[in-house]
């Protein structure tokens, strides 16, 4: 009975790593681009950086096998997170498309309304208590805005859980830590994507110790012009024993989860062109 309690526990340890969630936090340099591999061979992409990059965002989806976005997220209408939606848009098919209820003018905004009234399709509000998806142990859910506030569209970003089995992945956006503190929501996550860049308002200590994360991930430009991220905000991580990965500097950041096991690989292609 020991001996075959001992050869089943082998068998199980020898199984292949097989993640039913992967999320690939692209290195799209001073942006936002999350592109997500789900159950079902479904695909969902989380924003699209600035407006040079739809080529190289659709090549590395359809490099990964995928030939349509399921589920398309704007997280909130800024060039350096929609810029290439309206391209993307255009080459690719997409279902269904979640964005916040905002009115904005710019011009990237308005590229992605006409391009999706060309394509016919219709936006799907994005706001606290959306459920997007559930499949098995994987779900994707909108846990924010509760409300508007079009002097702040930073703070109208859609903040995304990812749940698969055991593990959570948080996405804020560009979502400062006073509008995130006092939302009605379990923020508790295995991997943080840091809001905003990793500015200065990207965090406090009270939302982090409410979050807990193992993992954080901050996208943003070499050198860029903003000193992104903050030093306070990466020291606030290190003091807390968050593991911190960069796309300056550590490239395309790809976090997979089977339910069990987490796994972070870095180092992957950049989305900027000459890298």
């Amino acid at each position: 009975m020991l001996l075959a309690a001992l050869l089943g526990a082998c068998e199980r340890e020898a199984q292949p790593f097989s993640p039913t969630l992967s999320v690939h936090f692209l290195d799209v340099g001073e942006g936002d681009s999350i592109f997500i591999e789900l159950p079902e061979h479904k695909a969902m992409l989380v924003d699209a950086g600035d407006s040079y990059l739809g080529l190289d965002i659709t090549e590395y989806i359809q490099k990964a096998g995928y030939r349509k976005i399921d589920y398309l997220v704007a997280t909130h209408p800024h060039a350096d997170h929609i810029g290439s939606m309206s391209y993307i848009v255009r080459h690719m098919p997409v279902g269904d498309v979640y964005m916040p209820r905002v009115s904005e003018g710019s011009v990237p905004f308005r590229n992605l309304l006409s391009a999706l009234k060309e394509q016919g399709l219709t936006v799907k509000e994005g706001k606290a208590g959306v459920n997007i998806l559930h499949s098995g142990e994987t779900s994707v859910d909108i846990l924010a805005p509760e409300s508007i506030d079009e002097e702040e569209l930073n703070n109208c970003s859609l903040v995304l859980k990812l749940t698969c089995g055991r593990h959570r992945v948080l996405l804020t956006g560009d979502m400062e830590a006073k509008a995130m503190e006092v939302l009605d929501a379990d923020l508790g996550a295995d991997v943080l994507k840091v809001a905003h860049h990793g500015s200065a308002d990207a965090l406090s200590e009270s939302l982090l110790r409410r979050i807990a994360p193992r993992v954080a991930v901050i996208s943003c430009g070499a050198g860029n012009d903003y000193g992104h991220p903050h030093a306070d905000t990466v020291r606030l991580l290190t003091r807390s024993g968050v593991k911190i990965y960069r796309t300056d500097a550590d490239k395309t950041v790809i976090v997979t989860s089977d339910g069990k096991t987490l796994k972070v690989t870095a180092g992957n292609p950049s989305m900027e062109r000459g890298n």
